[in-house]
């Protein structure tokens, strides 16, 4: 009988042992937990913070690590460190001079099934697609206008901002879009560096050399969903759109009458400066016959 009690004893003592043994290794793995858990929480903290403090100084613009920081800092101190050994023009990434390179080769690798046209980036070609496909999924909550792509969207929103991120490096006026930064810094340089090789003459942009080589070519591929007809550049679509939309941009100051064309507000103008209110009633052919 003591035999057997002394085993229960001991057997409780064990089990009492072991259970305490439980807790404190419930208890252990309970705090190691709880580090775990606050050096998360620390961890994702200081992701929060890194992420603020990687903030550029002068536009606000928020980057992921010190280094993209570095390297978008180039963009306002205008350093260029890649130069086109063809044309030397400079380059703030090597990438973009890699991209730029292929206009010297004329490599076109990308081509578009539907239309045959050719494309030195992918990604050109993957935004030319959307013109077949229409499809415009960036819209901009200002005025709902609908975009094909995010950088499109992008430069849009700055009609609304009224940001104007392009100083030009002669004077100090300046532009939301870049292109239209290098056209007018080409005012003070007079330098017109696109040439059409057809007739010689030079422009300062390139869309303006496209636009004249329709002159040449006859091509006309900007097309009115309402009546077919078709037109040269996209302007001149604009403008023919309005006969169909019944807009009415231009309007006389003097009498509130509106034009669909500034040519017809131009010539209605002239017939308000042709008026004379205060005329003479004795007059009779060339000749004033009143006598005073």
């Amino acid at each position: 009988m003591r035999d057997s009690e002394s085993c229960r004893i001991k057997h409780t003592e064990e089990q009492t042992e072991l259970t305490e043994e439980k807790k404190e290794e419930d208890e252990e793995l309970r705090e190691e937990e709880e580090k775990h858990h606050v050096k998360t929480e620390q961890k994702a903290l200081k992701k929060i913070r890194d992420k603020k403090s990687f903030t550029c100084p002068q536009c606000g613009e928020s980057l992921t690590n010190k280094q993209s920081l570095q390297i978008h800092m180039r963009v306002h101190a205008g350093e260029k460190l890649f130069t086109c050994d063809q044309c030397g023009k400079p380059f703030l990434w090597g990438s973009a001079l890699k991209n730029h390179l292929k206009v010297h080769s004329k490599e076109k690798p990308h081509s578009c099934p539907i239309c045959g046209n050719s494309f030195s980036l992918l990604n050109n070609l993957k935004a030319h697609q959307k013109i077949h496909t229409g499809v415009r999924e960036y819209m901009c909550f200002e005025c709902e206008k609908t975009f094909i792509t995010s950088s499109h969207l992008k430069r849009h929103q700055r009609i609304h901002t009224g940001e104007k991120p392009y100083k030009c490096s002669h004077c100090d006026k300046r532009f939301i879009h870049s292109e239209s930064r290098k056209g007018h810094e080409r005012i003070h340089t007079r330098e017109r560096p696109y040439m059409c090789n057809q007739c010689g003459t030079s422009f300062k942009l390139k869309a303006q050399l496209k636009v004249h080589m329709g002159v040449h070519t006859g091509e006309k591929p900007f097309t009115c969903d309402q009546c077919g007809k078709s037109f040269a550049q996209s302007a001149k679509l604009k403008k023919h759109m309005r006969i169909h939309t019944g807009e009415k941009l231009h309007e006389c100051d003097q009498c509130g009458k509106t034009f669909l064309w500034d040519s017809g507000l131009r010539s209605h103008l002239n017939a308000h400066l042709k008026e004379k209110p205060h005329s003479c009633s004795c007059v009779e052919g060339d000749f004033h016959i009143c006598r005073i």
